[in-house]
């Protein structure tokens, strides 16, 4: 049975504003704990994103899906928007407005337990190299959530999605933001995971391109047709986080 709207809200929330506080966290410490070595501190940063983003979909995706990342609810949306049992077009909105809150709820959080100053990033991050990354990252993460979705494969999620997430901290020139709720959080911290708010709007436009890639690939990769054997035997996204999951990204 289907948790109550406000149950998968919090779920939303919470856990965005623990994947932020750990993408925030983990960058300060690293970069205190190896303040020389740049590959170094987006070793020890990935590495905690792995594991605490695995960690987070298992917990809450059996209550809200732990989507924690716009582009993934409205994918979600779309992806089964025929099947009575699948989320909600009116559950989109406070879906994104409780991971935008947690991610800026998880930047707060992060700067104060490692006692750095409330404010917002100045960290640049608007060359077109890594607006391709974040295309990119989102694409392949849209991809591998819906894949599996589609494949009967949802239980794999969290390790998948962890795994996904931390090889794209290396193989994409933006170190895959990949969310824009995440991406607007990150612009309120100052530190070596920050964003300035300037680089937000092309970031976030970024993601939203590669999730429309991302769910083109899907549907011709793994099409669903509609009456036919396979789709009856498909769950849809929201049937298969419960008890399994979709995804997230940081």
């Amino acid at each position: 049975m289907r948790a109550t709207l406000p149950r998968r809200l919090l779920a939303e929330l919470l856990g965005t504003m623990l994947l932020v506080t750990t993408v925030v966290g983990s960058g300060i410490m690293a970069t205190r704990l190896s303040p020389n070595d740049v590959g170094l501190q987006l070793l020890e940063n990935s590495t905690a994103t792995v594991f605490a983003l695995a960690v987070l979909i298992l917990i809450l995706g059996p209550v809200s899906g732990a989507h924690f990342n716009p582009v993934v609810t409205v994918a979600a949306w779309w992806s089964d928007r025929h099947n009575p049992a699948g989320l909600s077009a009116r559950d989109i909105a406070p879906y994104i407005a409780a991971q935008t809150l947690g991610a800026i709820a998880g930047s707060v959080l992060a700067n104060a337990m490692f006692g750095v100053a409330q404010g917002m990033s100045a960290t640049a991050r608007d060359q077109p190299q890594l607006w391709l990354g974040e295309i990119v990252a989102t694409a392949g993460l849209l991809l591998l959530i819906f894949a599996l979705v589609r494949t009967g494969r949802a239980a794999l999620a969290a390790p998948a999605v962890g795994a996904y997430i931390g090889a794209a901290y290396w193989f994409t020139s933006s170190t895959s933001f990949a969310n824009p709720a995440v991406t607007i959080g990150r612009a309120f911290t100052d530190t070596f995971a920050g964003i300035t708010p300037t680089s937000v709007p092309a970031f976030i436009g970024a993601q939203i391109l590669g999730a429309l890639i991302g769910i083109a690939l899907v549907t011709a990769l793994y099409p669903k047709t509609a009456g036919s054997a396979d789709t009856a035997s498909q769950p849809s996204p929201q049937q298969a986080i419960e008890p399994e999951v979709v995804g997230a990204a940081p």
